[in-house]
């Protein structure tokens, strides 16, 4: 293929990359505000904080469960004990 439509086709290739980036950024106000009236906002991605805070959350009930069957474990043997002595 000759070296110009190369370039040319590299070059159209660039403009419509950044052609749709453009359109994208002059339409985000628009799609915003259509789905704040449509009621359906998008969901922000979560931050780190957040799902840091999240997997704590879950790790704290998950350990509450463990040290709850852990003390019922201690009371039934403790119960057997009694009643076996």
């Amino acid at each position: 293929m000759n070296k110009h439509f190369e370039d040319t086709r590299y070059y159209l290739k660039r403009a419509v990359k950044t052609a749709g980036k453009g359109v994208s950024e002059e339409l985000e106000p628009i799609e915003a505000k259509v789905r704040e009236l449509t009621g359906r906002e998008e969901e922000p991605e979560p931050s780190r904080f957040d799902a840091i805070r999240d997997d704590l959350e879950n790790l704290e009930k998950k350990a509450e469960g463990e040290a709850r069957e852990a003390i019922a474990d201690a009371r039934k043997r403790l119960k057997e004990y009694r009643q076996s002595a």
